[in-house]
């Protein structure tokens, strides 16, 4: 009988490209895969470590592990493992600590480990300066794939633990972005969304080779994926506004697969708070960013991060982040409320704003970005758009559902044999995460 591994997965969406190549390299071995509820021999908690929080819900997750199976070998792998290897150590029942590099090797510690075994091989992240070449493989939904095509990160934003965690920038081979992409388009997948710590910072590695010198850059390695056959969409994951120069957008608007989604990482639109993020921009260059992309696209979707009650922060700082957000019309706004994270320079930072006011400015914000997204949707009521079909929403529903280019979620009636294909929908009605819509005749 084949052995089990089972697998949970916190925070990004890089954890789940790793995640699911690391399953990838369990099943090579001969390891069924089983969900994170169900018994297994093996446990991966693949962790997040952005918030104290994460750090505590990994704690909780290694527990209910060893509680499922007192027998089963348990990893604790990630960016919390990484920052706090001796602290994940400590936890009852965890058998390998394995932090942000050398992933390749786990299915080999694994199988060195028995139940009551301990071991750490957390190394010094900050002397890593290769890639390490993961991949995914063909399982999956068969429709849209995530691509991690960059490592680490060199912005040392004052909120922020990952560059602790991830180390210094470092860039996969293109001829591996496009070998893996070339790969998963044989085996149905069509979407791709390029992926990674700090995707902007693709190529900027300070030591480099000679022949990467000359090096490929994130607007280059966009357009080579752009130009594989069987590429229908192409998304970019979160982006430092800063990249969006004149030349990158007029380049990306000439792509014949980008998808018009940006995700755009504003994080405030004061700027005395920006600066005490140690953000590397204004107020005014996020909104030239926008105003650049809205001349090239139409109507493109905009969505962002941002934190309230930053250390400092004002009510008239937050206004400020109102009046932006709301000059710039954005389709999601993802909203936090700031909280300290250990061993950043903000959690030590004076004027720490209340939890209440933090509560009271966060629901003023998603009230804000509730009416944001109802605008940017409603504009689109009764226009015919191209979907992509990735699945059922709810088991015995006669429904599909998919995405637009632009991220809008919509439902349609059909059968199943419209998964992973591409058809014209007429957006008819809105519903609370989306639309309504019904077929065209034609497949686009």
């Amino acid at each position: 009988m084949s052995r089990t591994v089972a697998f949970s997965t916190l925070g990004c969406k890089v954890n789940q490209y790793e995640s699911d190549a690391m399953a990838k390299l369990f099943r090579d071995r001969g390891y069924d895969i089983v969900h994170e509820n169900d018994p297994a021999d093996v446990y991966v908690i693949n962790t997040c470590t952005v918030t104290n929080l994460g750090d505590r819900k990994s704690r909780s997750i290694a527990r209910r592990a060893r509680r499922q199976n007192p027998m089963a070998v348990i990893a604790v792998v990630g960016c919390y493992a990484q920052v706090a290897a001796d602290e994940v150590m400590r936890i009852e029942g965890v058998n390998l600590v394995l932090g942000t590099n050398e992933r390749m090797k786990i299915v080999d510690y694994i199988e060195d480990l028995g139940p009551w075994d301990k071991v750490s091989a957390v190394g010094d992240i900050m002397e890593v300066a290769e890639f390490e070449e993961l991949e995914i493989d063909e399982h999956g939904d068969r429709t849209r794939a995530f691509i991690k095509i960059q490592e680490g990160c060199n912005q040392y934003c004052s909120y922020c633990i990952i560059p602790y965690a991830r180390g210094r920038i470092r860039s996969r081979s293109i001829d591996h972005i496009e070998s893996e992409v070339t790969r998963l388009v044989g085996h149905g997948f069509s979407e791709f969304v390029l992926t990674g710590i700090h995707i902007a910072s693709y190529g900027r590695e300070v030591e480099q080779s000679q022949a990467e010198a000359q090096a490929l850059s994130l607007i280059d390695v966009i357009e080579r994926v752009d130009a594989i056959e069987g590429v229908k969409r192409l998304r970019l994951g979160s982006i430092e506004p800063m990249l969006m120069t004149a030349e990158f957008v007029e380049r990306l608007s000439r792509l014949k697969s980008i998808c018009p989604h940006f995700h755009l990482s504003l994080q405030s639109g004061s700027d005395p708070v920006l600066k005490r993020m140690n953000r590397k921009y204004t107020a005014s260059d996020f909104m030239e960013v926008v105003e650049r992309l809205k001349t090239k696209f139409d109507r493109p979707s905009l969505t962002t991060d941002i934190i309230v009650g930053f250390p400092g922060e004002t009510e008239e700082m937050f206004r400020d982040t109102i009046t932006l957000a709301s000059q710039v019309g954005f389709a999601k706004i993802h909203v936090f409320q700031y909280s300290a994270k250990t061993g950043t320079p903000a959690a030590t930072m004076k004027d720490q704003v209340d939890h209440a006011v933090r509560h009271e400015r966060s629901e003023r914000l998603i009230a804000l970005q509730d009416q944001l997204e109802s605008d940017y949707n409603r504009q689109w009521l009764g226009s015919v758009k191209e979907v992509l079909f990735e699945g059922v929403p709810e088991l015995g529903i006669k429904e599909i559902e998919g995405l637009t280019p632009d991220y809008l979620r919509v439902k349609v009636e059909a059968g199943p044999g419209y998964i992973g294909k591409i058809a014209k929908v007429k957006l008819e009605a809105l519903t609370e995460h989306g639309f309504m819509g019904s077929l065209m005749d034609e497949e686009a």
